[in-house]
């Protein structure tokens, strides 16, 4: 640090300094794919004029995959790295033991052994209702979810493998990686410079990552998920432990879909939970935890000082 002139920026700077390059970022690369789409055609009038927003552009595959692009690349990679660039002095992404091929396996087996546990997580969220004086709030939520989910569809029910290996590059590459160093690298690191607690950041982070999707009806899955992600993070200190359990979550729903729609299925077909015995779910439960013990005592194992992991001084 004694390198850098200067005093480093106090996180409420670092936050604020992050949240305009997220809005500036955000409307000036997709302002500029809108743009292309005027001239291309009427993408713009599509969007201004259609309540569906996205969904407008369901008849335009790759103007639409241009988009989605668009959003992750500006809304999430480039403010991140900008960031990075205006305040060399802390690592937002570190990169540590990146070779222990271990923790890799181990971090994608977590996903699979919570995957019962995470679906009945998901059917309840689904299934969530307000009460009368918030109906108005309710659906609200449904009709936001309706166009996301109608989109969704439109994306992933494909049946060329020309456009699987598309879908996994939009939907599982570029959201992993943007998302990863936005959410996990930037964010995680300067909640922690002002709570100063690992827990509280992890669980933050996770917080704002699922609402800032805006699928309220998932919010508890995906919240889950950002929490994985964030441990996968701090105890590791590599952040493509993360970014790698990201992929394989989302590159997972693409090739499902895909399979799906080989075989006839339709999209609702998808998205049903299927119902397993009581000891699926307990045995998933004891082997996430297990998977979750081994983990940590690998990854701290790999930290030069030992301590460093539970005062967690890298983000």
């Amino acid at each position: 640090m004694n390198q850098y002139l200067g005093k480093p920026n106090s996180p409420w700077s670092s936050l604020l300094i992050l949240l305009v390059l997220t809005l500036a970022c955000s409307v000036g690369v997709q302002f500029i794919i809108l743009l292309l789409g005027v001239i291309s055609d009427r993408g713009l009038t599509e969007v201004l004029q259609n309540e569906g927003g996205l969904s407008s552009f369901s008849n335009r595959p790759f103007f639409l995959y241009a988009l989605l692009i668009a959003s992750s690349f500006g809304t999430f990679l480039l403010p991140a790295f900008i960031l990075q660039r205006l305040e060399p002095y802390f690592n937002y992404f570190p990169a540590e033991n990146k070779k222990n091929g271990i923790t890799y396996l181990i971090a994608v087996a977590l996903l699979f052994a919570f995957g019962p546990i995470m679906q009945l997580i998901g059917d309840a969220n689904a299934q969530m209702t307000f009460p009368d004086s918030l109906k108005g709030v309710e659906t609200w939520m449904r009709l936001q979810e309706d166009n996301m989910a109608s989109l969704t569809e439109r994306i992933v029910m494909i049946d060329r493998w020309e456009l699987l290996l598309v879908n996994v590059v939009v939907m599982a590459v570029m959201p992993a990686i943007a998302e990863e160093y936005y959410f996990r690298g930037s964010l995680m690191h300067i909640i922690q410079r002002l709570v100063k607690n690992y827990h509280i950041t992890v669980w933050l982070s996770a917080i704002i990552f699922s609402a800032i999707h805006v699928q309220f009806f998932g919010f508890f899955p995906r919240m889950i998920l950002g929490v994985f992600f964030g441990y996968m993070f701090v105890w590791t200190q590599n952040i493509w432990i993360p970014i790698l359990a990201h992929f394989v979550n989302n590159a997972t729903v693409a090739v499902l879909a895909f399979v799906y729609t080989r075989q006839g299925k339709t999209y609702a077909e998808l998205q049903s939970y299927d119902s397993y015995s009581i000891f699926v779910y307990i045995g998933g439960f004891i082997l996430t935890i297990l998977l979750g013990i081994w983990f940590y005592k690998i990854s701290k194992q790999k930290q030069a000082n030992g301590e460093r992991l539970e005062k967690n001084t890298s983000i």
